[in-house]
């Protein structure tokens, strides 16, 4: 949860920090929902416009700790052939070579290494995000969205979470170069994640 700019200060983040008591509750072992769950991001393109897109096949799981927060994990394995933007020509140009080579790299991964609770309903999560066989250091800034049992009896969790990464960072460098100067895609990429996940036994 998967990725990375910290939205506050790094001296926020107070392992004494105070813990929503809604969340404290919730100790347990959850799955991520991939029916309910979005996993998306935002590219600029040509310097004026933003492409969305989202990867519709992956799987996780979360560890919540509501004591302890610091003990929370999270994983995350995402399938980069299910990247969708909506257009059909550039999906196949993002698989192919010049981005993801998705033949010889089928998945993106993230493994979390620390968690942070930074008071309220707000946390911190960093890990190792993994892509084209690159592995790099990554932070989220994570906002806890609440707990309900659906109809089905399923206690859930949601979070919404958000970072930005340099593309370059992990070896993903096609570029075009404008006549007007600049170029075709930016390297920053923003991701944005809203997470359901089901807590299990």
């Amino acid at each position: 949860m998967g990725i990375f700019n910290r939205s506050k200060s790094a001296d926020s983040a107070d392992s004494a920090a105070p813990v929503n008591p809604d969340l404290a509750a919730l100790t347990g072992e959850y799955t991520i929902d991939p029916a309910h769950t979005t996993l998306g991001f935002v590219a600029r393109h040509a310097m004026v416009t933003n492409v969305k897109g989202k990867f519709n096949e992956f799987s996780g799981t979360l560890h919540l700790d509501g004591a302890d927060p610091s003990r929370s994990t999270a994983a995350l394995d995402i399938t980069m052939e299910s990247i969708d933007t909506g257009s059909a020509d550039r999906d196949g140009h993002l698989k192919s070579a010049d981005f993801f080579k998705t033949e010889e790299f089928p998945q993106m991964t993230f493994r979390s290494t620390k968690a942070e609770a930074l008071g309220g309903d707000d946390y911190r999560i960093t890990g190792d995000l993994t892509i084209l066989g690159t592995t790099k250091p990554v932070t989220i800034d994570l906002e806890f969205n609440g707990a309900a049992t659906d109809p089905f009896g399923n206690e859930r969790v949601g979070f919404e979470g958000k970072t930005e990464i340099l593309r370059s960072e992990w070896g993903v460098t096609w570029n075009a170069a404008l006549e007007t100067g600049g170029v075709l895609v930016s390297d920053k990429i923003k991701l944005n994640f809203d997470i359901s996940a089901i807590k299990q036994g």
